[in-house]
C-alpha cells in the first residue's frame, strides 16, 4: 500500500475500513503495520516496526534514533509517547476492526509514566484492559463504549522505562 496522509475523520475511518475489509479482514501484524504506516505520518517518520499485533496484544518497536534522542542520550519523551500510543492503535484495529464500518475508534485521554531511563531500543507491548466481547456488546446496545488499554514500554534488558494507558472510545457513526 502507497504510503499517503489522510486527515483524521469519516474518511480516514472509511479508508481503514476499506483497507481491512479488502483483506478479508485479516489483522495480522504485517497488514495492521502497513495499515498505521500508511494512516499514520508519525509511525513512519519514528520507523516503529510493528512486531505483533493480535487481538490480544500488540508489539511496536522503536529503533535506537539520534535524531530522536533527547539531552541523556535516549529517546525522547515524546517518540516514547508516540510508540506506545501507535501500539495501542495496533490492537485496537485488531481487536475492533470488524466494527470500523458503523463505529470510528478515537483516542479519548492518554496518562504516561516514565519510571525509568530508556537507552537504545525501545518496545512498547499493549493490552486491553477490557474484554473485547464486552466493548461490542455495549456498542450493539447503541452505547458508545469507553476502554482502556494498558502498555509497557521496555528496554532491550526488559527493564520497564514507562507505563501508558490510553482510553479509547468506538464513536457509533452519524446516521445518514
Amino acid at each position: 500500500m502507497a504510503a499517503a496522509t489522510v486527515a483524521p475523520g469519516p474518511a480516514l475511518a472509511k479508508r481503514i475500513y476499506s483497507w481491512v475489509t479488502s483483506r478479508v479482514m485479516s489483522a495480522d501484524q504485517m497488514n495492521v503495520g502497513e495499515l498505521l504506516a500508511a494512516t499514520v505520518p508519525m509511525a513512519r517518520t519514528l520507523n516503529l516496526q510493528f512486531l505483533e499485533t493480535t487481538p490480544e496484544r500488540a508489539v511496536v518497536r522503536l529503533p535506537d534514533q539520534p535524531e530522536y534522542h533527547n539531552h541523556v542520550g535516549g529517546p525522547h519523551a515524546g517518540a516514547m509517547f508516540t510508540l506506545a500510543e501507535s501500539a495501542s492503535g495496533a490492537i485496537v484495529l485488531a481487536a475492533f476492526g470488524e466494527q470500523l464500518s458503523r463505529a470510528v475508534p478515537l483516542a479519548v485521554r492518554a496518562e504516561i509514566g516514565y519510571k525509568k531511563l530508556a537507552k537504545g531500543v525501545v518496545t512498547a507491548t499493549a493490552t486491553l484492559g477490557r474484554p473485547a466481547a464486552e466493548v461490542v456488546a455495549e456498542l450493539d446496545a447503541g452505547g458508545r463504549p469507553e476502554f482502556p488499554v494498558t502498555i509497557a514500554i521496555q528496554r532491550e534488558d526488559e527493564a520497564v522505562t514507562g507505563e501508558m494507558t490510553v482510553v479509547w472510545t468506538l464513536r457509533p457513526n452519524a446516521a445518514g
